[in-house]
């Protein structure tokens, strides 16, 4: 928005959604989100219930729209806010206290949209990571994540900061049992492709021109074995030889450049 402009007004303090539900839990507590992008990103959405925001002069000033009269906010200076965010982290004059998105059904979001692929996570817990693969999932237009709640990060700022605005608006699907979820993708006609190293296929040889899911495993360790036996298809990308594999997150934005490119 050019300067000068008249802001819009933020949702300020949104109310959850209704019947929100999930095999698997968000996040227990309250989630405490900092930066600009994720900030502003959690005030907009509707389905978020915002309980405090603490912040600099500057900070609410960069903010795209303006807070509502009544909306909880405490001024402070930088020093204070660090001392509510993690050690170091770019809290850029704004922290949010919120609670936890609700859940959804995959069914919720899984569509059987061939333009619109489903990445599934095996115990990938980076946070790190995680917020990495959401913003990616933005940027090609993915349903949704689907990961095991054990086994995968809770909703919080180092998570939200990766994700760049990202965890509002990519569904994040939280499962108990894996294999199951990915039962439930295949009768909604889903492909399933694990990406593994030692695949003979190559990702774009093994694309359907369907629906498609695609399964990532953690660095070094890969899918679990009962994971694999779920997946339709085992693909690799077609990386030198000089390196041994990809960060997750990269895996993950070239997996899902290829199911947008695919002829």
């Amino acid at each position: 928005m050019a300067k000068g402009d008249r802001k819009r007004a933020l949702r300020g303090r949104a109310g959850r959604m209704k019947g929100g539900r999930g095999s698997g839990r968000a996040s227990s507590g309250h989630v405490r989100l900092w930066g600009r992008h994720p900030v502003e990103a959690a005030l907009k959405n509707p389905d978020r219930q915002h309980r405090k925001l603490w912040a600099t002069r500057d900070g609410i000033d960069s903010l795209d729209g303006e807070l509502p009269p009544d909306f909880p906010v405490e001024y402070a200076d930088v020093a204070d806010l660090a001392r509510l965010v993690a050690k170091d982290a770019p809290h850029q004059g704004l922290v949010l206290e919120c609670e936890p998105l609700d859940g959804l059904f995959l069914d919720d979001v899984a569509k059987g949209d061939p333009a619109r692929p489903v990445v599934v996570l095996d115990q990938v817990t980076d946070p790190h990571n995680v917020g990495a693969i959401l913003r990616s999932a933005a940027a090609f237009d993915a349903a949704c994540i689907v990961t095991q709640d054990r086994h995968a990060p809770p909703e919080g700022g180092v998570l939200a900061k990766s994700a760049s605005g990202a965890l509002e608006t990519v569904p994040w699907i939280r499962v108990v049992n894996l294999a199951r979820a990915l039962e439930e993708l295949a009768e909604a006609g889903y492909w399933r492709i694990g990406m593994a190293g030692e695949a003979e296929e190559t990702l774009a040889e093994a694309l359907p021109s369907g629906p498609v899911a695609i399964v990532l495993g953690a660095e070094g360790e890969g899918m679990r074995h009962n994971i694999t036996q779920h997946c339709d298809a085992l693909a690799r990308l077609p990386i030198s030889s000089a390196i041994e594999s990809l960060n997750v997150s990269n895996a993950a934005a070239i997996s899902l450049y290829a199911a947008a490119t695919r002829s």
